[in-house]
């Protein structure tokens, strides 16, 4: 079985925050995830997708649970974009009409981001 997210996933809590929950297409679609849960999606939605520059319409599914990020981007954008990531070298590289594009990681601002994450249920106060 390949490694990696086939899906695009992204929170809706995100697309909320976005203003865009009534451009939600309904659909149900059942997800598993790494520890073999799953997710049953809340639908699909389609939004412009910009790296480094590069536009390109992405289409992902909605889902409620939580996740440590906003949104994963699956196998089918990686090959659409025609990238190559480097989680050794915290980069990813891919082709544009003006030749390569390389995009670099912030190793510094995910540690915060995880960090922030990891402290958050203790923060949150029980009831």
């Amino acid at each position: 079985m390949p490694e990696g997210s086939s899906a695009n996933i992204i929170r809706s809590r995100v697309v909320q925050q976005l203003g865009l929950l009534d451009q939600i297409i309904p659909a149900s679609r059942v997800l598993n995830g790494f520890n073999m849960e799953s997710e049953t999606t809340k639908g699909g939605i389609i939004l412009p997708f910009n790296v480094a520059g590069t536009m390109q319409d992405t289409k992902f599914h909605v889902i409620k649970g939580d996740m440590r990020y906003n949104a994963l981007l699956g196998r089918s954008w990686i090959h659409s974009m025609r990238l190559v990531p480097s989680t050794l070298h915290q980069m990813m590289k891919f082709p544009t009409k003006n030749g390569m594009k390389i995009v670099y990681g912030k190793q510094h601002a995910a540690k915060e981001m995880f960090a922030v994450h990891d402290l958050a249920p203790v923060l949150t106060p029980s009831i």
